[in-house]
């Protein structure tokens, strides 16, 4: 794929040199003033038919837009969302021909619906690099959109182009090692999103220890970009804590006399791609991938953070009335406010007794106003077809899982036969697929049907 890849990047960059080369002499021939905006010289590019000339211009685009500063950018946005929307004259007389024609004119509606940034983008993507560039500047919007909701349709079209370009099909599955390119491993510590890797000797430990894999998802157009990967860790028993499983002085497990698979950590690398899913099938064909290699494995988890827990467990805490939370809870928990109770033991067991029945209430009670489980990791894995496994208190007393989970981490659980059956009973029917060890921390009320802890 690599040579392949260098080919075509080389003819790219031979056609954009020239068509440079083109468009410097159709200016000077015409006489035609230099462009004086980014803006009409993507109208210059939507209505231009050369290919050589047409990715000089997208490079130069592109190369315009990389330099500009943070208000330029978001200006250039207002000009798509405005000016590049549905050829409205078009749109109009193709409504038109719908109406006499029904479905012969539908063809022509389509396209006529289409907003222009949609093509626009296609032909910025011919440019050397211009896939990356795109997906840097949908980054760029998404930032931009936390106060301009008003940018939402550009950013929809961004989304639209990407879930086909980024399809699973253009996916390349590897294996990170430390033969991968410096380059690329470079970025593995950079992207790494869950437990921050500590410099070179911390990744060689995840990447190179033979009780060890990592693998990414890449496309061909990003060739040292990945796209996501996974950390795994090859063990004897479903953890419960992450601290020996990056350790770094633990004792290395033969492949072979491991029996279970645990998925440790998965990263988003590009910001720019969010909303595209990658990680159900990163995990079903890593899956796929070590039970291949490793016959022996017949337990696959996840060992996972709970980033949202805190934020609702405080907002139940503050509220007047809370489902959840008895007086004693309240009081119990307000160990949670003390710097060091991490530290002492006596206050880690006083916790786990509340925390415990209210995990479980979390992830089985718990839903947002769109009646979905609160916590985005569990959305992902129930997704997937994941079963909640057990809750592990006190499994990530770092300073980033005590702030985000009170030290709460969770295994999901992936069974292969029941993977299918356990997607469809959350996607259908919002049901969040349990163990019985989960379970057991909650009962019924009779009067009001609610699910309230166990006391």
């Amino acid at each position: 794929m690599g040579s392949n890849t260098s080919f075509v990047a080389d003819l790219l960059n031979s056609i954009a040199e020239r068509g440079r080369t083109l468009l410097d002499r159709s200016q000077r021939v015409s006489g035609a003033t230099r462009v004086e905006t980014l803006a009409e010289r993507c109208e210059t590019l939507l209505s231009g038919r050369g290919e050589a000339s047409g990715v000089a211009l997208a490079a130069d685009i592109l190369d315009r837009y990389a330099h500009m500063k943070t208000g330029e950018s978001i200006a250039f946005f207002e000009v798509l969302a405005e000016k590049f929307g549905p050829d409205v004259q078009r749109l109009a007389a193709a409504l038109d021909a719908y109406g006499r024609d029904g479905v012969t004119a539908a063809p022509d509606l389509h396209r006529a619906s289409e907003p222009r940034r949609q093509e626009l983008f296609r032909r910025f993507n011919l440019a050397p690099g211009g896939t990356l560039s795109l997906v840097r500047m949908r980054e760029q919007l998404m930032e931009a959109m936390v106060r301009r909701r008003d940018l939402a349709e550009v950013d929809r079209d961004f989304a639209h182009l990407f879930s086909s370009w980024f399809n699973r099909g253009f996916l390349v599955l590897k294996r990170i090692d430390w033969s991968t390119p410096a380059n690329v491993l470079e970025k593995i510590i950079r992207y790494e999103a869950v437990h921050a890797i500590r410099g070179w000797d911390d990744l060689r430990a995840r990447v190179d220890s033979p009780d060890r894999r990592c693998y990414a998802f890449f496309h061909p157009a990003l060739v040292d970009e990945p796209l996501i990967f996974v950390e795994v860790a090859l063990m004897k028993e479903s953890p419960g804590a992450i601290v020996p499983i990056l350790d770094p002085s633990r004792q290395s497990l033969r492949p072979q006399d491991a029996t279970t698979a645990v998925f440790y950590s998965i990263s988003n690398c590009q910001k720019g791609l969010a909303g595209v899913s990658f990680g159900n099938f990163l995990i079903k064909q890593v899956l796929e991938e070590i039970a291949r290699e490793l016959p022996s494995l017949s337990t696959f988890v996840t060992l996972s953070p709970v980033p949202a827990f805190r934020k609702w467990l405080d907002a139940e805490r503050r509220a007047e009335q809370s489902v959840v939370l008895s007086a004693a809870d309240r009081k119990a928990l307000e160990t949670l406010d003390t710097p060091d109770w991490a530290e002492k033991a006596e206050r880690r067991e006083e916790l786990a007794a509340v925390l415990g029945p209210v995990a479980a209430y979390y992830f089985l009670a718990a839903r947002t106003a769109k009646g979905t489980p609160v916590d985005p990791v569990a959305r992902f894995h129930l997704g997937n077809g994941a079963r909640l496994e057990r809750i592990n208190l006190m499994g990530d007393l770092s300073a980033k899982g005590i702030a985000q989970a009170a030290g709460l981490m969770v295994n999901y659980r992936y069974i292969p036969a029941d993977i299918e059956k356990n997607h469809e009973a959350f996607a259908a029917k919002g049901e969040v697929v349990a163990s019985a060890n989960v379970r057991k921390l909650l009962k019924v009320d009779p009067a009001s049907r609610a699910l309230v802890p166990v006391t």
